[in-house]
């Protein structure tokens, strides 16, 4: 070998013996001793992982002897759907939730929901963050001047400050509620609290248990009971992002982020049509609005409005509604409310974007512009990906269930397939008669619909990165 090879050959191990010493160690998370567990991939394992043990937990409390009032406890299928249900925040039962379970079993579900409702909420805003820390500086910093969020860089500050968010909504829904039920229908102090505690809980989180069989239909024309109740359903569905923001800079709305403008002015925009189309339709029915007057017609159907999106209360017969009114109430129930919040459906920001990049292709428009700030293609094109899966699984189990259950129409098995994946509760009385099979359909559409849009929406924003290359162009026709 010649001396000048061997030279060569010996200085580039020495230069790689450097190198790996010099090579930064990777930075580990305070919370685990594996960096992989920071990844915004691993989190999602990990909360999709925490979801099915706090599932399969209370699935087992719910089918002890104690949680329910007859003899022996829950079967299995009624405890796993109905603690799906619950820590899915949605709603659908297929028993009488006042009468089958005892105190202790509906302190297992308010549990669930609790946990349901906390935990999406924090998971969703610690998958913001983690994807922020794996930006640049000054990445972070655009993200986090455009969210006008400074709690970007503390995780423990902004799970408190969801945890003091969420309880003090709930206690203050809970004492109207309670004060209510105590002075005007004669409840027992406790009973009372009871009451109080479970629907403010139940209306924050969007789930729609209610400890009545009839939901709040009885309820209808008192707004004491609706008013607090569309309260919390409102704040739990505009996001944490949102409501954040609000108590900060609630006087300056020309410093709101684009997605506090979009929630907020699509909320409004769906509840103000919500009503006005649920009134025009079910005004004269005589087993939905037609007995009541003219000012308790429009609190419920403004009830109606608001829940479609995504709680899953009710305040009149769903049953009974016109057919057109269940098409409406799909709709609503698709969109669902804001990102990062307690409600579940495709979320209003999601549909927005969509409708903006239809309004640039109409217009002729060459880049998609929302409220005077360009829209990046990736954020389109994740849009667009989650509307597509999701009206995919929303297909599949309305066909599955049609081909289990043939008697029943397209419209009621259609409605239940949206309500639950949007993770509404509505029900137009089906559930309860599906087969176990069905039933089962009705669990993995409300396990899709809660974890699907968060897993999808993360992967696709990790997964994203710079091509080296492009293909050549070509297109194919459209319409």
């Amino acid at each position: 070998m010649p001396l000048e090879e061997a030279l060569l050959r010996a200085r580039v191990r020495r230069l790689t013996r450097a190198s790996r010493l010099r090579r930064p160690r990777p930075r580990r998370s305070r919370w685990s001793s594996d960096p992989r567990e920071t990844t915004p991939a691993r989190t999602a394992q990990l909360i999709m992982g925490g979801f099915g043990l706090a599932l399969l937990t209370g699935a087992a409390l719910l089918m002890l002897p104690v949680s329910r009032t007859g003899p022996g406890g829950a079967t299995a299928m009624e405890a796993i759907f109905t603690a799906t249900s619950a820590i899915c925040v949605t709603g659908l039962v297929v028993v009488d939730t006042p009468t089958y379970w005892t105190p202790f079993g509906q302190a297992v579900i308010l549990t669930l929901i609790q946990i349901g409702g906390f935990g999406v909420m924090s998971f969703a805003t610690v998958l913001g963050i983690l994807l922020a820390r794996r930006l640049g500086l000054t990445a972070r910093i655009m993200s986090s001047t455009e969210t006008k969020n400074p709690g970007y860089g503390d995780m423990r500050r902004v799970l408190l400050r969801i945890l003091g968010t969420t309880l003090v909504i709930e206690a203050v829904v809970a004492a109207a509620l309670a004060l209510r039920f105590l002075t005007g229908y004669g409840y027992p102090p406790a009973q009372a609290v009871w009451h109080g505690v479970f629907h403010s809980v139940s209306a924050f989180n969007n789930a729609g248990f209610a400890l009545y069989t009839l939901s709040i239909m009885d309820f209808a024309a008192d707004p004491w009971i609706n008013l607090p109740i569309i309260v919390a359903v409102v704040l739990g569905g505009l996001g944490f992002p949102v409501l954040y923001q609000l108590r900060r800079e609630w006087r300056r709305p020309r410093r709101w982020s684009m997605n506090t403008r979009i929630v907020l002015f699509a909320t409004g925009v769906l509840l103000a049509a919500g009503t006005v189309f649920l009134c025009a339709v079910e005004w004269s029915n005589p087993a939905t609005l037609g007995p009541m007057r003219a000012d308790e017609k429009l609190l419920a159907g403004f009830f109606q409005s608001t829940i479609a999106r995504t709680a899953g209360f009710n305040s009149i017969d769903i049953a009974a509604m016109h057919p057109v009114s269940w098409l409406g109430l799909d709709l609503l129930m698709l969109v669902g409310g804001g990102p990062a919040g307690t409600a579940g459906g495709l979320k209003v920001t999601t549909v927005a974007v969509l409708g903006f990049v239809a309004l640039t292709e109409i217009t002729g428009g060459s880049a998609v512009h929302v409220l005077g700030r360009r829209l990046s293609r990736s954020v389109q094109r994740q849009a667009i990906t989650v509307v597509v899966l999701s009206l995919g699984a929303v297909v599949t189990g309305t066909m599955i269930l049609m081909l289990l259950h043939e008697d029943l129409g397209l419209d009621r098995i259609l409605f239940e397939a949206i309500s639950a994946f949007a993770t509404v509760g509505l029900s137009t009385g089906i559930t309860a008669g599906l087969s176990a099979a069905g039933q089962g359909v009705l669990v993995v559409l409300m396990v899709l619909g809660r974890l699907g849009p968060i897993t999808v929406a993360t992967a696709l924003a990790a997964r994203s990165r710079k091509a080296l290359y492009e293909l050549p162009r070509e297109r194919p026709l459209i319409g």
